[in-house]
């Protein structure tokens, strides 16, 4: 592969598909992380060393938040990093497909960093509000841990929901089922859905990084980081009840 748009276009064909995709992770995430994968590719750099980079950057400005004083400057810098560390997330598995270099390893190795990042983002705010936050109420101190409980449960349900799917398509029963009706030849892929990925938006992590931006007012940022709280149960409530079924529907008889 030759210039760095020759490769633009190759990782263009590679994209996953934009299914249960919000429009921020589609228009905004993925694109970023297109010209950050051609710049690794260009780089020489492997998918789980972009994984790493990823990793610097989110959780340097986790610990911002955690060990600084919040300001409007300081909210400006974790958003940034935030947001880079994101893209760079996407740029991790762009660069595995175009290369053909992606892996069991390479696909624990950017689990765990997410799991972490998950766990870090709620406990450094909790960090924050304890150490600056000059609470109206303790009880705020509950918060962060409430709001890390739906994250990391909806993270690991999800990550459940698909490899239990995998397995059930995989076994005998499925696999008879599915050879005795095949899909019709030629029949295109189901249209994605505008609504869906608007629907998506506030529990996207790309959306959820702007709250970092109100740090220089905690009113505000507390505000914004409680109403975020609530639309991540909402949805947690939501995803676990159709992935429940789901996986309920792939009862062998």
């Amino acid at each position: 592969m030759g210039s760095t748009g020759t490769v633009l276009r190759e990782l263009r064909g590679a994209q996953k598909s934009a299914k249960g995709v919000s429009l921020y992770s589609r228009y905004v995430n993925r694109p970023a992380g297109r010209v950050l994968a051609a710049g690794a590719y260009r780089a020489g750099l492997t998918p789980n060393q972009v994984t790493l980079v990823s990793a610097a950057f989110t959780y340097a400005a986790l610990a911002a938040v955690a060990l600084v004083e919040p300001s409007w400057t300081l909210g400006l810098a974790v958003y940034a990093a935030l947001a880079v560390g994101f893209a760079f997330d996407s740029a991790d598995g762009q660069l595995a497909r175009l290369t053909g270099r992606g892996g069991p390893d390479g696909e624990w190795l950017d689990h765990v960093v997410d799991c972490g990042k998950l766990l870090l983002v709620h406990a450094a705010v909790l960090i924050s509000f304890y150490r600056f936050g000059e609470l109206p109420s303790d009880a705020w101190l509950l918060l962060p841990l409430g709001f890390q409980l739906a994250a990391v449960v909806t993270f690991c349900a999800g990550l459940l929901r698909e490899q239990l799917g995998k397995a059930a398509a995989t076994a005998p029963a499925a696999t008879a089922q599915a050879s005795a009706a095949p899909a019709a030849p030629g029949t295109p892929p189901a249209p994605v859905s505008r609504v869906r990925a608007v629907a998506l938006l506030p529990a996207d992590y790309g959306v959820f990084c702007l709250v970092f931006l109100l740090l220089g007012a905690p009113g505000a940022f507390r505000a914004g980081y409680a109403a975020l709280a609530v639309v991540h149960t909402l949805f947690l409530a939501a995803f676990l009840t159709k992935w429940f079924r789901e996986l309920r529907a792939l009862r062998p008889g």
